[in-house]
């Protein structure tokens, strides 16, 4: 049904019948200093041919650049069978199966996603998605905080090797929440949090955050630092890279094999497109017994009275359908259509379709760092393992070189000198499976050309 709006006479009309001479007469209660002031830089309305023309000339800007370019949003094979299903309509339209009985598929499918999630991790249970992987880190935090009752202190770990972004969106969440997070820094050398720095008696701690691999793409030591909060009374919170999850221990396994207490991250490796940054979905994961502070929603399957398989939405424990007070979270919808999404790739995929992708994409960046490695005044900089990311330092400007590579139709890597000026002139590469060995040599032959 198209959307028709009132004409003036229908306003008119309804004003009267309630004895209102404006529609801004509705909203008199609001003070005027807090009302939204015009909007003066928004452009006059334009005709459709118009509005076409504008709108074809904003799409011809995204170019089909090379990229190399990481950072949180990986460019990654997507089998085409993933959105041909994904896009059909039973999946398409549907939105939060409150009606168990009329969303059985639905159900089905984000039952299914949560199993492979769990098995990806090694972690007892997840929920059916959230909104990205920096926003589930805010949750996670705020799940930490409720979920580790014995800590009053509401401290929260969270290394520089975290996402910058991710950071940034935490402390907007929680800032205002009296949650405190403290800043642990890391090795300059090998780009990783080094065990041994962490305080022998760090006082009441909630939970630590381990990125896995961090945003260097290097490896944490996630066994130690697991075994350092777990020792100090404190949650840990994994935040991880799901592909890379198919090739290095997963989170349900660190530490002395108690694990992390609560695992998430961005799901958008599993079968989304880059999309010019979205949209994308977060996951969530955590050991059984936390999961009732667990946010979201969480798919059940049973049985009826006749023996047939049902599922269910279970664990509502939000502020719906419980008191506000309760809520372990006000998330009133996810990214479904990503997770839909997620499933079908990770069912196509399978485990050895998923670990070749992650061994091909670590080699790839490995060739990379070589072939860039080689050429005078570029190296690299931590000595850690690393997955398929690595940090060059350039003998230029990082953003002059970035520049200059654009214009080559190559988009060379993330610029980290204004989240990390410590670095200097460094950038974070990345390669995946897409990347072929000419690939690899045509940015190698423009970053020379570019340095020459």
């Amino acid at each position: 049904m198209p959307f028709i709006p009132h004409t003036e006479n229908d306003t008119r009309t309804m004003l009267d019948t309630i004895g209102a001479d404006s529609i801004e007469d509705l909203f008199d209660e609001i003070p005027a200093e807090l009302r939204a002031q015009p909007l003066s830089e928004v452009p006059a309305g334009r005709n459709e041919m118009a509005v076409s023309r504008l709108v074809q000339a904003r799409a011809a800007q995204d170019t089909q650049a090379l990229s190399f370019l990481g950072a949180g949003a990986y460019e990654h094979h997507i089998p085409a069978a993933v959105w041909e299903l994904t896009t059909r309509g039973e999946f398409y339209t549907a939105y939060t199966p409150y009606q168990a009985e009329a969303s059985q598929g639905t159900l089905q499918l984000l039952y299914e996603f949560q199993t492979m999630m769990t098995e990806l991790t090694a972690m007892d249970v997840s929920n059916a998605s959230l909104y990205d992987g920096a926003s589930a880190l805010a949750e996670a935090v705020l799940m930490a905080v409720r979920a580790n009752r014995k800590s009053k202190s509401k401290r929260i770990l969270i290394p520089a090797t975290v996402n910058p972004t991710y950071r940034s969106v935490v402390n907007t969440i929680v800032r205002h929440q009296g949650i405190q997070l403290e800043l642990v820094d890391y090795d300059t050398q090998s780009g990783y949090i080094d065990p041994a720095s962490l305080p022998t008696d760090p006082g009441d701690i909630t939970a630590l955050v381990i990125p896995q691999p961090n945003f260097f793409g290097t490896l944490e030591d996630v066994d130690a630092l697991t075994d350092w909060a777990q020792a100090h009374g404190a949650l840990v919170i994994g935040v991880v890279n799901p592909t890379a999850m198919a090739l290095i221990t997963p989170p349900g396994e660190w530490g002395n094999g108690t694990g992390a207490d609560i695992v998430c991250g961005e799901g958008q490796p599993l079968g989304a497109p880059l999309s010019s940054g979205g949209p994308y979905f977060g996951f969530m994961c955590c050991a059984q017994k936390h999961v009732r502070q667990m946010p979201g929603r969480i798919i059940g399957r049973t049985d009826d009275i006749e023996g047939k398989t049902g599922y269910v939405l279970t664990l509502q424990a939000r502020e719906q359908h419980i008191r506000r007070s309760k809520a372990t979270s006000n998330i009133c919808t996810n990214q479904g259509l990503l997770t839909t999404a997620a499933t079908i790739y990770l069912s196509l995929m399978g485990p050895e379709g998923l670990r070749q992708t992650a061994e091909h994409s670590h080699a790839n960046t490995q060739k990379l760092a070589e072939k860039l490695c080689a050429i005078n005044g570029v190296e690299k900089i931590f000595n850690r393992p690393c997955f398929h990311e690595t940090v060059l330092r350039l003998p230029k400007p990082a953003n002059e070189i970035l520049s200059a590579l654009d214009t080559q139709g190559i988009l060379g890597g993330f610029d980290l000198s204004q989240a990390y000026p410590e670095l200097g002139n460094a950038i974070l590469v990345c390669a995946t499976e897409t990347k072929t060995d000419d690939d690899l040599e045509q940015y190698a032959t423009a970053l020379r050309n570019v340095l020459a």
